[in-house]
């Protein structure tokens, strides 16, 4: 199969042609219909993150086709689903209390094993894999596997948030939009922040309520002048001490911060205002991934068209794009998210 292998960190994947895998007996192959190229891949590609090393096939962020099932698995051929990117094993007690995230003996596809940015992917564990709703394309569903579903678990099972509250989400890459469309969705009242602003405006042509500019001005400052006290519940999506300091200071009393961006390599230890956190009695919260037995709500959510997330599709790509569209994110990115959708180019 083909298959883009990460050879040298921060260098163009190697298009390569590959063994195709072996089927997990407590899963499936899945021929990969469709792969987001996502900001975590981009964190392994420069060598940030302490898991994914060189020879590694990336992409976590997959919908595919079952091609072959295990004996123990509870698909057929043909069938078309959608995976979390955190395979949790089901019998511990976290697993068994639904808290699939914090999993002690985790699987992960496209950090630390084979994932999809090839034609087939291993696919152990199948039974946190959810089917592909009819009528959904498996374009806009491989982008729920990591960033709308990491939004959805960091606003719903996380910070709580209720209908009427002022949200702010720093950072509008593909989980901060998610975000923000499914906090608009949940009935807050959203404000945007970011450094670009044509993805700003991107995100106030879908319905938000503000946008805010940090590059021309104190973020915290804005948001506070603009809900008259500050924000409820701040999402921090890209994992940088500007932005995470922002999401902390624009909160109002008894705030709710919720880390949803990557803190790793460089970033892995920062200064963080502790006494904005002390002074305002605000409560922080980390999230990662969301429990796989989630899924129905979400995918009600948008099946019921509840949520409209096409917007967040911006590019289909070829396997051979998966290299520049990483590259991207060495620097701000265009609005919208890349997906890959043909894997013989």
């Amino acid at each position: 199969m083909r298959a883009a292998v990460l050879r040298e960190y921060n260098k163009d994947l190697s298009i390569e042609t590959v063994p195709e895998p072996d089927c997990p007996e407590d899963g499936v192959v899945l021929e990969v219909l469709a792969c987001g190229v996502c900001r975590s891949d981009w964190h392994g590609w420069v060598g940030e993150h302490p898991r994914v090393k060189p020879g590694q096939i990336q992409g976590h962020e997959y919908c595919g086709r079952v091609v072959a099932a295990g004996p123990n698995s509870q698909w057929g051929i043909g069938d078309v689903l959608v995976a979390p990117f955190i395979l949790a094993c089901g019998s511990c007690p976290s697993c068994r209390s639904g808290q699939q995230t914090v999993c002690a003996d985790q699987r992960l596809p496209g950090f630390i094993e084979p994932g999809a940015f090839a034609e087939y992917v291993p696919v152990p564990r199948d039974f946190n894999l959810a089917r592909l709703p009819e009528g959904m394309s498996p374009t806009l569903a491989a982008g729920l596997g990591c960033r709308v579903t990491t939004a959805w678990h960091a606003l719903t099972g996380r910070a709580a948030l209720q209908g009427g509250e002022w949200l702010a989400v720093h950072g509008t890459g593909g989980v901060g939009l998610s975000a923000a469309l499914l906090g608009r969705a949940l009935g807050a009242h959203v404000i945007v922040v970011d450094v670009v602003q044509e993805k700003l405006d991107h995100a106030l042509s879908l319905g938000m309520d503000a946008g805010v500019n940090a590059a021309h001005g104190d973020a915290a400052e804005q948001i506070r002048e603009i809900t008259g006290g500050g924000v409820h519940v701040s999402i921090e999506a890209l994992g940088i001490p500007q932005t995470v300091n922002a999401s902390i200071r624009c909160l109002r009393p008894l705030g709710r911060h919720v880390q949803v961006g990557m803190p790793v390599g460089h970033t892995a230890h920062m200064d963080v205002d502790m006494s904005a956190v002390y002074q305002g009695n605000l409560a922080l919260y980390g999230t990662r991934g969301m429990p796989s037995h989630r899924y129905p709500s979400l995918l009600g959510l948008i099946t019921r068209g509840k949520v409209d997330l096409s917007p967040l599709i911006a590019r289909e790509v070829p396997l051979s794009g998966a290299s520049a569209e990483l590259a991207a994110f060495n620097g701000p990115t265009p609005p919208g998210v890349a997906v890959i959708t043909d894997f013989q180019t």
